[in-house]
Formats: structure tokens, C-alpha cells, sequence
């Protein structure tokens, strides 16, 4: 009896094996997802185009003998009265008044190096992080090719590291430099001439040290009259052989930039908030636009932006490839091909009387696998790529969520 038991024993146990291999190779077999983990992503909506800056400008003359030393730099901002520029007899005096300048600069670190207050003030370990601060500062200015912010680094760095070499090491003094710098400023404003002429501004401007002979044709009051024709001529870097032209005022602040766009999905409308990103320069503009009219081209429009930021670098300019951007936007990324769509009981409740009923809703969603599990999980889509969407963060334990595995392969509609 026992031996006949015992043997009834082994063959169950034989089939509970036997039953539970089959059923793990099955599930082996079965389980061929492929998944993505959900992960965090920025966009934008966002479109390139070249783009002509539309300002109203004046040329200025001067028709007398003499060079010209600029007192203002271009974009820089004039009143009533102001100085432009100044007329010498000839180069050396320029090149006197550019000494100074440089002269002036040193002789405004050193004061700041030798100031009571600044070294009193200042710990090493402190002056070490400044330090460090502003060498990381000119390496970032260098890699956007900001050669004005550049110099103004490396002028305070000078004044971080002398600071420092003087709180550190008591013998040395400056002082000696500073009485051979007003040696060097004394003895070149004792050269220095009077201007033959001067020429001022008649209103308030912005000034522009060149002319390129499109003031006329891309003012203000040509915006509605400009075709695409005219932005594919517009060259950038011309400039007026005359040589009794000397520059050109640019009345008010305003400006704007104007270009062709493909806009056949609406994505840009009228009164639409833009910021613009350029070539040139590492400062992102904000604007505003206008105006979006078809061209004889279909899917093809104008588009035109109001912008009120005037910059040394963007003057330096007529033309350059702009990107337009809309709206900026972060959520979960999630590949088009994972998406699936469910229909899903959803409670809504009468505002009125509270009544609640209840819904079926076809709800996009991906699958999301959670250990053995594969749950459905919808999505909050903020923003639609070309391959990808984004959906919203933190919406919810029925939405995706980051780090989610979802299934990208191996999942049909109805989560199978």
C-alpha cells in the first residue's frame, strides 16, 4: 500500500514539474515586448526662415575733409544734441583718442584693484570660487563667440586675480603702475587737438556706422509691399561705396523681422508672443506677430514680427537664417508607435444637480508593463513631434508616468 502511494505521489509530483516547465517556457515564448522607458524631454514649436530686419533709417552725410572717429558705437543709443562722431585732420589723433580709451580702462582696474574696500572685503577662498566663476564665464562667451563679453570677463578677472595676489602676498602694491599709466594719460591728452568739426544727432536714435543701400526699400512703410522675390535678393554685408556717407540713425525702437515660413498646419497666428534665436548673436529676442499673409506659393506664407530689442550684433545685419519659436514645453516622451487606444469607463458629475453617470471614452494611452502585468495607462498629450509626443507630467496614477517600461512592440489595441 505504501509502495502504491508512493508511486501515485512521484507521478503527480512528475506532473506539477512536468506542468510547471511548460508553463514557464509558454510564458518565455509569449513574453516578446519591447519596451522604451519613459523618460523627461523638452520642445518647442519652432521654425527657420530667412529673415530681413525692416527699420526706419536715415543716412547721414558729411561732404567735409578730415577722418572721422566714431564717439558712439553702433546700437548705441543717441539723444537730442548727442555727439555721433568727431573730424580730425588726420589718423593720429584717432589713434591718440584709442590709446586713451585703452589708457583709462587699466587706470579704472587698478583703482578698483587698490581699493581699501575690495581688499578688506575679500577671502581667499571666496576670491578662488570668483575666480573660477569668471574663467568658466569666458570659456562659455568663447564658445558663443561674444567677443564684447569676453572683455568684460577678462577685465574683471584681472581684478579677481590681482585681488587675490595682494590679499596673499602683502608686498605687492600697484602703486607704481598706476603712477606709470597717469604718466602715459598726461603725456598723450598733451597731444591731443581740438576736432575740426562735429556732427550730432537732430533727434533721439539708435546709431549705425555703415550704410547698405537698403534703407529705402525695407522701412516701415514698405512691410505690406514686401514679397518673397525681394527676401531671396537681400544680401547681408553691403555697404554704400559713397564715401561721404558716415553711418545712419534708426528712429524709435522697433523693428522687424520678416521672412517666408511654411505655416499650412496654422501653426503661427496673428498677436501670436514668439521668441527669436539668431545667427549672430547669443541673445534670444522677444516678439511679436503681425501679420501672416499667403504668397503664390500654397502652403507658403510671410510672416512678419514686431520686436522691440536694438543690439550692436543684430544692427551689424540686414539678413540671416532666425528661428521663430512659439511655445516651450517638458513632459514624458513617448514614441508615436507605443500609442493604442481604449475605450475606458470614465464618472461625470452634473455641476448642476450631481448627478453622476458614467461614460465610455476612446482614450489614447500607451501599455505599460509592470512586472508580469501589462496595464493600460493614458496619456495628457501637451505636444505632438514629428515621431514622438510629450505628455504632461504628474497628471495622475491613470496617465504615464516617468520611468514607466512602455510597450513600443508586442501589444495589439487591446493590450494582447
Amino acid at each position: 500500500m505504501n509502495s502504491v502511494t508512493s508511486r501515485i505521489v512521484s507521478i503527480l509530483l512528475l506532473i506539477c514539474v512536468t506542468a510547471s516547465l511548460f508553463s514557464v517556457i509558454i510564458h518565455m515564448n509569449s513574453d516578446d515586448y519591447k519596451t522604451e522607458t519613459a523618460i523627461y524631454a523638452q520642445a518647442d514649436n519652432s521654425v527657420s526662415f530667412k529673415a530681413v530686419y525692416v527699420r526706419d533709417e536715415d543716412v547721414i552725410n558729411y561732404s567735409g575733409a578730415g577722418v572721422v572717429s566714431y564717439a558712439v558705437p553702433d546700437g548705441g543709443k543717441l539723444g537730442k544734441g548727442s555727439v555721433i562722431a568727431e573730424i580730425y585732420a588726420d589718423e593720429s589723433q584717432i589713434d591718440i583718442k584709442q590709446q586713451l580709451t585703452e589708457l583709462d580702462n587699466q587706470m579704472d582696474i587698478m583703482e578698483k584693484i587698490q581699493n581699501p574696500g575690495t581688499v578688506e572685503s575679500a577671502q581667499p577662498a571666496n576670491l578662488t570660487a570668483l575666480i573660477n566663476e569668471k574663467y568658466s564665464s569666458i570659456i562659455n562667451s568663447r564658445e558663443k563667440g561674444d567677443v564684447r563679453e569676453i572683455s568684460s570677463d577678462c577685465d574683471e578677472l584681472v581684478v579677481l586675480l590681482s585681488t587675490y595676489q595682494i590679499i596673499t602676498d602683502e608686498a605687492v602694491n600697484f602703486s607704481k603702475h598706476i603712477n606709470d599709466l597717469n604718466m602715459q594719460i598726461s603725456q598723450l591728452k598733451s597731444t591731443e587737438t581740438v576736432p575740426l568739426d562735429s556732427i550730432v544727432s537732430d533727434r533721439s536714435a539708435y546709431f549705425v556706422s555703415y550704410a547698405d543701400g537698403y534703407e529705402d526699400v525695407l522701412s516701415m512703410d514698405k512691410l505690406s509691399s514686401i514679397t518673397p522675390e525681394l527676401i531671396n535678393e537681400i544680401e547681408d554685408g553691403n555697404t554704400v561705396g559713397d564715401p561721404a556717407v558716415i553711418g545712419k540713425l534708426v528712429s524709435g525702437y522697433e523693428w522687424y523681422a520678416v521672412g517666408v515660413i511654411d505655416n499650412r498646419d496654422v501653426q503661427f497666428s496673428i498677436e501670436d508672443e514668439v521668441k527669436l534665436k539668431f545667427q549672430s548673436t547669443s541673445e534670444i529676442i522677444n516678439g511679436v506677430i503681425t501679420d501672416i499673409r499667403d504668397t503664390k506659393t500654397a502652403g507658403k506664407s510671410i510672416v512678419v514680427v514686431k520686436c522691440s530689442d536694438i543690439t550692436y550684433d543684430l544692427v551689424q545685419h540686414r539678413t540671416e537664417n532666425v528661428e521663430m519659436i512659439q511655445g516651450e514645453y517638458e513632459g514624458i516622451k513617448v514614441s508615436r508607435k507605443a500609442i493604442r487606444f481604449k475605450d475606458v469607463e470614465e464618472t461625470f458629475v452634473d455641476e448642476k444637480t450631481g448627478i453622476k453617470t458614467t461614460q465610455t471614452v476612446n482614450c489614447k494611452g500607451v501599455y505599460v508593463k509592470l512586472g508580469e502585468q501589462i496595464n493600460f495607462k493614458r496619456l495628457d498629450v501637451i505636444y505632438e513631434g514629428d515621431n514622438y509626443v510629450l505628455s504632461a507630467l504628474n497628471s495622475g496614477s491613470e496617465y504615464v508616468s516617468l520611468y514607466d517600461d512602455i510597450v513600443v512592440e508586442g501589444v495589439d489595441a487591446d493590450g494582447n
